[in-house]
């Protein structure tokens, strides 16, 4: 079994103050730590399980700048065979169609029984680039996946809905599958498997070694365009209830009438 797993590189954010670029249409990237989007660590690591469990080999493809060989030769690290990386000024700014139909371009020659993507990534949030993705590649597809079952020439898997329901999916392969965090637990590298990944070759694929025109890609290609991202407004401070809990919780009561809660 030959799987391709599509990788993002996306900045960590959490403890960081975040600024936006001069141009708003993106954020200030230097300082930031990058690493690999959260639902594609997940998808890798299923990725492994699986080829480990029926053998075969795992290829990670991503779009992006040159630190994103960092996310890929982690990858490798851990027990990917190859790494392929998009790269050029046509990707630039694509939208979640433009991205799709860029990977897409680079996975139809390569030999896979599945696709597998994080099922959104961390940035940007449109959970929409797998299952262009699959329209692209003309094959099923199904997102939020939770649990796989392999059977012969097909998969059954479980995907996350609303209040905690999960629908069971029978699929032919090949197929896409957007992967959810908690399906597995993501694998460390070893300090040997990094080392001989550092020497490792990352196969470079511009718009026109993949027969792509470049209208077709990045922001020419693009669907949507980003005019501008804004900080979210400033909205009024929090009060403090101050006073005994039975004084505290007599003033809640009066503010939630007021707010006309209850």
């Amino acid at each position: 079994m030959n799987i391709v797993v599509c990788l993002k590189q996306v900045p960590e954010t959490a403890e960081a103050e975040v600024k936006l670029a001069s141009d708003k249409k993106g954020i200030e990237m230097e300082g930031l730590p990058l690493q690999i989007n959260e639902a594609d660590n997940y998808a890798l690591e299923q990725a492994l399980l699986l080829t480990e469990e029926h053998d075969g080999d795992v290829t990670v493809v991503t779009l992006g700048p040159d630190s994103s060989d960092e996310v890929l030769r982690m990858s490798m690290a851990k027990g990917a065979a190859e790494a392929v990386r998009l790269a050029g000024p046509a990707f630039d700014r694509g939208d979640p169609v433009a991205i799709a139909r860029a990977l897409a371009a680079a996975v139809k020659d390569l030999e896979y029984d599945l696709v597998l993507t994080g099922c959104m990534s961390s940035d940007d949030g449109n959970t929409a680039v797998g299952m262009a993705l699959a329209e692209c590649l003309d094959l099923p597809h199904a997102t939020y996946v939770t649990q796989m079952e392999m059977g012969d020439g097909e998969v059954t898997v479980g995907r996350e809905l609303e209040g905690g329901l999960i629908e069971k999916l029978k699929m032919k392969m090949p197929c896409v599958l957007g992967i959810q965090t908690g399906i597995n637990e993501p694998r460390y590298a070893s300090i040997m498997g990094i080392a001989k990944a550092s020497k490792r070759e990352i196969a470079m694929k511009s718009a026109s070694d993949l027969g792509l025109d470049e209208g077709s890609v990045g922001e020419e290609g693009s669907r949507t365009k980003l005019e501008e991202l804004a900080y979210p407004p400033v909205g009024e401070g929090a009060e403090i209830l101050e006073g005994t809990p039975a004084e505290s919780s007599g003033k809640l009561a009066e503010v939630l009438r007021e707010k006309g809660f209850v």
